[in-house]
């Protein structure tokens, strides 16, 4: 997962962040957005979990996947959920991806002197189109139409950038995915024991897990 070391003192640190475990990956495609992640939880040297679910579902319309420390991820995608939950009873429609995200970016940039140590990508579909966006841990926020965190990423982003075209479909970026996370899985020894897929469209959210992909 994600160790941070404080170099200076509490109140005013100066941090070192380094990711060590986890591949999470997302595209954008001409029909919606796909997002896939590894299902490994290490310690260290020790694998704590085999089967642990990455990627949260928000809204039938929006996803986020999660590389860090596991209390600080469930804490904060419990914070997101519940508040994405509220803003739809309270005014009756769906948040917009990008209000989704940016929400999140304030949380994060407000706990910035202890931060959650997480990275953080949330993709979904509304009236604008797909949307894809990607966060640090300190709230930093930026537009993606491809992305890879996590310590596989260095593998799963090569082959993104090789094969990612904009106007892809759901089953070429899906193909892209599951390559590159599964490239990813072979060279991290931090990630692995199988992935999840989440495929968000105009028509609703659907989530593959990779036996019934490669069932």
């Amino acid at each position: 997962m994600v160790y941070i070391k404080f170099t200076d003192n509490h109140a005013n640190p100066s941090l070192k962040i380094a990711v060590t475990g986890t591949t999470t990956v997302a595209v954008v495609c001409r029909d919606g957005v796909i997002l896939g992640a590894d299902r490994r939880v290490t310690s260290g040297h020790f694998i704590v979990h085999k089967k642990v679910k990455k990627i949260f579902k928000l809204d039938d319309h929006l996803a986020a996947t999660m590389a860090g420390v596991v209390a600080d991820a469930q804490q904060i995608m419990e914070l997101v959920s519940s508040n994405v939950k509220l803003y739809k009873y309270s005014t009756g429609v769906p948040i917009k991806v990008k209000s989704a995200a940016t929400l999140l970016s304030n949380m994060l940039a407000s706990a910035r002197l202890l931060p959650y140590v997480v990275q953080v990508l949330v993709g979904g579909v509304d009236a604008t189109g797909p949307r894809l966006f990607s966060l640090d841990p300190f709230g930093s926020l930026t537009e993606e139409k491809y992305i890879a965190t996590g310590s596989g990423s260095p593998t799963a982003i090569g082959i993104l950038e090789d094969a990612y075209k904009p106007e892809m479909t759901t089953q070429e970026a899906l193909d892209v995915v599951i390559r590159s996370i599964k490239a990813a899985m072979k060279r991290d020894p931090a990630s692995g024991e199988g992935f999840d897929i989440v495929i968000i469209t105009p028509e609703g959210y659907r989530e593959l897990p990779c036996e019934q992909i490669e069932g």
